[in-house]
Formats: structure tokens, C-alpha cells, sequence
């Protein structure tokens, strides 16, 4: 049995899993919130029964004071020794701590060392709303269990093969060298799960297939696969560019800002937290939720009509420049919350992909499943897969390398 423990940490909260690598199995999962705040509240859940677990299955909550990361780490380790599983009975072998934006410094999982650290922190200034958060994680951590090998998983590595045609900018080169002003992209590990996990399925070589991955969750990107490799993906020097999500804007004219900036007298932070915070579908029919926007969609609302409407637009027009700079494609894979779920955004994001070999299934996108499944015809040149993600697998996987290597 191969154990680790994945740690996926913000600025007041942080969520882990305990896997199993060896099967693929979560042994249990829990998260830690509010730090920081008066009352904060702690979730832990058994999925295995383990000797010391109480049952399987189970959630334990509770509210308490979390002054910090140190201390909710401590909540966590009580939780594990209180309910299980014991984590004497499964050990894990090493930690693996997702963090956001890695630049274009690390280009692959990465031991944690103080040197690592130090460069993680100076990657603040691109990720200012989460890499503090993760180093938050990965100290606290490093307190709890000093002697393991703590690695760090980054969600822009996967994209590192992306070419310089695609990741540049076109401004002044000078200034986007010294400020690192170019596209890195992110929800790498999902990509990277899902391609690999849609060639796995398939039965078929992962370098010889054309991917098209959409990763549809409240974050929303699309990524071209090539071979294994990313070689275009929507996100940029942050997650704001690309596609509409649930409270971001996407793709903007960069001049809206400085209408916003002259006219409205808006500041930096307070455009930052509008197209960040008050954007994308919630800006446009005030919820963020898919399926809100879906029923507001079916009761003829028609701020949720347009907001659906936007929203899949965007995602054809993607579809529609990545299927060129690819050159065609083999499959198409629809994965997290909204793409896993929401049988009318695949349907309508494919509808006008006929001329490019796509042909959906109605019956089988309106199917009801669980795990990764074909929903275009048989007939179809290109195969459309759901493939549901697992990030935290991804990273546990490629914790286990490092530290094994």
C-alpha cells in the first residue's frame, strides 16, 4: 500500500484526502474552514474502515476556534486518531500539496525544500489569492509530519509545453520579460488526468490522439492536448482569461478597464474583485450556479437566457480555434461539476462541431451515470467523452513519483 496525504490549502481553509495510490481510493477526506475567524469548523469523513475507523462513510463535524494553519492541522491529525482511518495502520509516505501558479520555474512536481519555498513565495505577486494560502499548507504541514517528503504539485506545470507562439503576449517585449507577463494556464492536473484517463479508456496510445479537454466547474478552461502535451489552453498569466465562469469574466477588452478606471473612478482592487468576483454568470444573471442559471433558463427568465447563451458561445468559439490549431481532433472530454452534469452544455457547446466529425448521442448525454463514459454515436469520427476528474489522485500520483525517485 501506497499512502499519501494531499493537501489542498487557502488563505483560510484547507482540504485533504488521504489515498491510497496503490488503488486509486480515497481512504478519507476532510476539510478545515473559516481559520482565522471567530468559529471556525472542521469536516472529516471515513471512506475506508480501517481497524480504528468508527464506520465508513461518516462525517464528523464540528465548530471551534482555528486561530491558524498549525492548529487545524492538529484538528485534522485529532480526527484521524478519534475516527479514522489510524494513521498507524496507514502511514502515508509522503505529502503532496497542490499550489496554484509555479510560473515558468518549475515544470514539474517538485520536493519542497526551503529554497522552493522561497521561490514559491516570490510567485506570490502572479497568484496573490492563492500561493500564500498553499505556503500557509505547506508549513503548517511541514510542523505536523517533519519527516516526510512534502512535494509540491503545480497547476501550471502541465502547461509548460505549451509553445512560445501561444503562450506570448504581443506587448513590449522588455516589459513582459521583467514582469513575467506571458500565459501560463492552470487546472493542469485535471487536464493531464483527464487526457490521460480518455486514451486509458479508449485503449488507445496517448501520443498518437488529438484531445480537447473541457474543464467546466465554477473555474472554467479548455486545454489542447496534443500527444500527451498541452500545447493551447484558455486560461493565462492568471485563471481570469478565457472562457465566462461562474463569477469571472473571461475574455475582455483590456480598454473596459480603463473606460471603468476614467468614467467610473473604479480603483485597481475594486475592478480586480468585478471581473473576479461579480462577473461571468453571476454578473450576468446574479447566480453563479449552473444549474440556477438552467432553471432560470427553463421559466423563460431572460438574464439567465443570456447568460447561458454567452456562456456557451464562448465555449464554441474555443472549440472552434483549438480544433484549427490542432488541425482536427479525436476526442472531446467534458469533466468537473458543470461539464460531468450539465447534459445541455455539452449538447450545446457540440452542436455546431457536425463539420468537424462531432456527433452526439441525445440518449447517452442525457444518461444519468457515474464514471467515464462514450456520449457521442457510434458512428461519430470523434468521440466525446464525460470524464469525471481527480485532481487529488493526479496529485497523489505524482507526489509518490518524487518522492519514490
Amino acid at each position: 500500500m501506497s499512502v499519501v496525504l494531499v493537501i489542498n490549502s487557502g488563505s483560510s481553509s484547507f482540504k485533504y484526502q488521504l489515498i491510497d495510490v496503490s488503488t486509486g481510493d480515497a481512504l478519507a477526506s476532510g476539510l478545515v474552514e473559516r481559520i482565522g475567524e471567530a468559529v471556525g469548523a472542521a469536516k472529516h469523513t471515513v471512506l475506508f474502515a480501517g481497524a480504528g475507523a468508527a464506520a465508513v462513510d461518516a462525517t464528523y463535524t464540528q465548530e471551534l476556534p482555528i486561530p491558524n494553519h498549525t492548529i487545524g492541522f492538529g484538528i485534522m491529525l485529532d480526527a484521524f486518531a478519534q475516527h479514522g482511518p489510524q494513521l498507524t495502520e496507514f502511514p502515508p509516505t509522503a505529502v503532496g500539496h497542490r499550489v496554484v501558479h509555479g510560473g515558468s520555474r518549475f515544470v514539474e512536481p517538485t520536493l519542497v525544500t526551503p529554497e522552493v519555498v522561497d521561490s514559491i513565495e516570490e510567485l506570490s505577486v502572479l497568484a496573490p489569492l492563492h500561493n500564500p494560502g498553499a505556503l500557509q499548507g505547506i508549513r503548517a504541514a511541514i510542523d505536523a509530519f517533519p519527516d516526510l517528503p512534502h512535494v509540491a504539485v503545480f497547476d501550471t506545470a502541465f502547461h509548460q509545453t505549451i509553445p512560445p507562439a501561444a503562450y506570448t503576449y504581443a506587448i513590449d517585449r522588455a516589459v513582459a520579460e521583467e514582469y513575467g507577463i506571458r500565459r501560463y494556464g492552470f487546472h493542469g492536473t485535471s487536464h493531464q488526468f483527464v487526457s490521460r484517463a480518455a486514451a486509458e479508456f479508449l485503449g488507445r496510445p496517448l501520443g498518437e490522439l488529438k484531445q480537447l479537454v473541457f474543464h467546466l466547474g465554477n473555474g472554467a478552461s479548455v486545454t489542447a492536448v496534443d500527444g500527451g502535451d498541452s500545447v493551447e489552453t484558455s486560461m493565462g498569466l492568471t485563471p481570469l482569461e478565457g472562457l465566462v465562469m461562474g463569477t469571472r469574466s473571461g475574455d475582455l477588452d483590456p480598454a473596459v478597464l480603463f473606460q471603468l478606471r476614467r468614467r467610473a473612478d473604479m480603483t485597481v482592487d475594486e475592478l480586480d474583485t468585478l471581473l473576479n468576483k461579480r462577473s461571468g454568470l453571476l454578473g450576468l444573471s446574479g447566480k453563479s450556479d449552473m444549474r440556477d442559471v438552467e432553471s432560470g433558463l427553463e421559466a423563460g427568465d431572460a438574464a439567465a437566457t443570456l447568460a447561458f447563451d454567452v456562456y456557451v458561445h464562448r465555449l464554441r468559439a474555443y472549440a472552434g480555434a483549438y480544433l484549427a490549431q490542432l488541425g482536427g481532433v479525436d476526442v472531446i472530454s467534458f469533466t468537473a461539476g458543470v461539464g460531468e452534469n450539465s447534459p445541455r452544455v455539452r449538447a450545446a457547446a457540440t452542436a455546431t462541431l457536425g463539420f468537424a466529425g462531432v456527433e452526439l448521442d441525445p440518449e447517452r448525454n442525457e444518461a444519468r451515470e457515474r464514471g467515464i463514459r462514450v456520449i457521442s454515436t457510434d458512428a461519430s469520427p470523434v468521440t466525446v467523452l464525460v470524464v469525471p476528474t481527480n485532481e487529488e489522485l493526479e496529485i497523489a500520483q505524482q507526489t509518490l513519483g518524487v518522492a519514490a525517485g
